[in-house]
This record gives structure tokens, sequence and C-alpha cells, in this order.
């Protein structure tokens, strides 16, 4: 084995997959604040700022509520603990919330006021954005973009009161625009997320509605137009298993990728998100391994790289007595692992 630098809590997710006899990218989703505010603990009490201390230095932090890396923050040449752990665990990243349709031009952007969120369709502010991204470049670790259409974060002005053309120039739009300001350093994108329904047909959203099921390919047709070297991706949950709990959906997130590679559609990688509950009961049952390995492989046959892209395993439903034990054990203290 190779050398490693390993300490006494074991080996890194990175080294871990790097003996791996294939390529494997271990990611992790992102925010701004931990990342660039280093270590700081807001004091939230005091009104119109606070004082944190960071590693024995003090900074000012002018906050606005909602407002996830502060404006006018003094920052000092060190990195905060998530960034090291960042760069000590993973070779991959995805942006948790920034990168999503509303949060880029109307609920999370930068220097544009959370108090008076836009309304101009078309006004985009990518500087947390770009930030992350190019930290991430910076230090050798790949960005996933996240996501170009999910009717769960369109912008308001995005409305069942728009015209079918109207709304699907804007989905245009969307695309080129996201897609083409990170041509050159986003090379893969989960481009539509979560379109199915449970029974595995298309989900009633109001790109469904308006514009019927084309608006799934169009969509990867715009992204591979704005990027002809991006990896592209169909992103959704409950659908990691083939057979089980899900089936229905599973077959259906089967059958859908299959249409859309018969079509000659531009899509490269099939995201199963991957959210278990180990304690689930029901549709929260996970999925037996043999049943995982079925869905992949199928896929796979399809000509698809699979994305295991939001997994985290749930552990507050389990009893709380341990079985080998006995001993009460409050499993619900427990964080979820969660990896892109």
């Amino acid at each position: 084995m190779a050398e490693h630098s390993w300490d006494s809590d074991g080996p890194t997710l990175k080294e871990v997959v790097a003996q791996c006899c294939k390529r494997i990218d271990i990611g992790t989703a992102v925010l701004p604040k931990p990342l660039f505010l280093r270590d700081v603990e807001v004091d939230e009490t005091e009104e119109g700022g606070a004082t944190s201390q960071i590693a024995g230095a003090t900074v000012d932090v002018i906050a606005q509520e909602g407002e996830d890396v502060p404006h006018g923050l003094r920052r000092s040449g060190k990195e905060s603990k998530y960034a090291k752990v960042l760069q000590g665990e993973f070779n991959a990243i995805v942006i948790e919330h920034h990168l999503k349709w509303a949060p880029l031009c109307e609920t999370l952007p930068g220097p544009i006021s959370p108090s008076t969120p836009s309304t101009r369709i078309g006004r985009y502010d990518f500087e947390h954005v770009d930030q992350m991204v190019d930290w991430a470049l910076s230090k050798g670790i790949k960005v996933k973009g996240h996501v170009l259409i999910w009717h769960v974060t369109t912008p308001g002005f995005i409305n069942e009161q728009m015209s079918a053309s109207q709304m699907r120039e804007h989905m245009r739009r969307h695309i080129f625009t996201t897609v083409g300001h990170f041509r050159g350093r986003i090379h893969m994108w989960d481009v539509v997320n979560e379109a199915l329904a449970p029974d595995g047909t298309l989900a009633q959203n109001i790109f469904l509605k308006k514009l019927g099921p084309s608006y799934i390919e169009d969509a990867f047709r715009w992204a591979h137009e704005a990027d002809p070297t991006a990896f592209l991706i169909y992103n959704d949950n409950k659908v990691e298993g083939m057979g089980g709990p899900n089936a229905d959906k599973s077959n259906g997130f089967y059958s859908l990728l299959k249409g859309l590679k018969e079509k000659g559609v531009p899509v490269h990688g099939a995201g199963m998100q991957a959210h278990f509950n180990a304690g689930g009961v029901g549709r929260q049952r996970c999925p037996t391994p043999r049943m995982v390995k079925q869905q992949i492989c199928r896929l796979g046959d399809l000509g698809l790289k699979v994305n295991i892209s939001e997994m985290d395993v749930r552990v507050s439903k389990l009893p709380k007595k341990s079985p080998r034990s006995g001993s009460d054990t409050d499993l619900s203290r427990h964080s979820s692992c969660r990896s892109e």
C-alpha cells in the first residue's frame, strides 16, 4: 500500500478512495460561511454586528440576517478548520445552495440586500459561488454544479401566468447564463433534479404543466450547447434500488433515462441521491445492497455513469438501546454523513 498521512484516527476519505482500482471522486456539499469566516462564533445578541474570536484574533463581522458571507468582514490569512477538513478528506465539492436558480438571483445573492430581493429577470450575482469555486480549484478540488432546473428552487417570477414560450425562453437563458459563466471551471452539472413523482411518473411541477415532458430533454440539450465538454446528470431521490420499497420510482428513473438516451439527448450520468434512513419503514426503508447493485448495473448498461450524489444516513429513528451492548445509546446525537 502507498505511503499515507494517516494519523491515530485512521486514513482520510481521500486516501481511502486513492487505493481503489478505479478513479473515484469523494465529495461533500459546501457552504460559504464556514469556509470563508474561518472559525467564527457570532454573538447574535448584538445588533448591527458582532465581535468574534478567530484563533486568538478579533475580527468585526457586519452581517445581515439571511446573508451567508457577510460583507465588510476583514479576513485574516488563516483558513478555517472546515476548509482544512475539506482539503484533507475530499477531492470534490458541490455548492450546497448558492448555485440554484432562485439563490443566484433572488434569495441568497451577495451584495444584493436580502431585504430587497431582485424582481428583475436576468439579474444574477455569482460573487459567492465564484469565491467557492475558485477556492476549490486553487486546491485541486473538482466542483460539481447543482442544479440548473429544479421546480423547488425556481424564482418567484417564474410562474403559471407566463406563456409557455416565455417560460421556455427563461429556462434557456438561465441555463446558458449559468453554465456559460462557469465554462472551463465546472465540468459536471446536475441539469434536472427530482422530475419524478413517487409512482415513477413525471411530477406535476410548473415546467411539466407549462411545457410538457420535453422540458427535460430541452434542458440537457441547452446545457450541452452552453458547454459541449460538460458531463451532464439527471438527479433524483428514492431511486437507488432495483425493486424494493420504491420499485415504481426506481423503474421510472431507469425508463426516463433510457428514453433520453434513445432520443440522443446528451445525458451522461444518473444521480442517485441516497438519502437513507437506517430506521425507516415503508418507502423510507433502505434498499438492500443487492438492489443498489442491480440498479447501478442496468444504468451502466445504458452507457451512463452513476453518481451517488447526496448520501446521508439518518439514525434518529433507530432504537436507543444498542442490541449488542444492551446499553442505552442516544443514536440521535450522531451527525449524518453527507457526500456529493
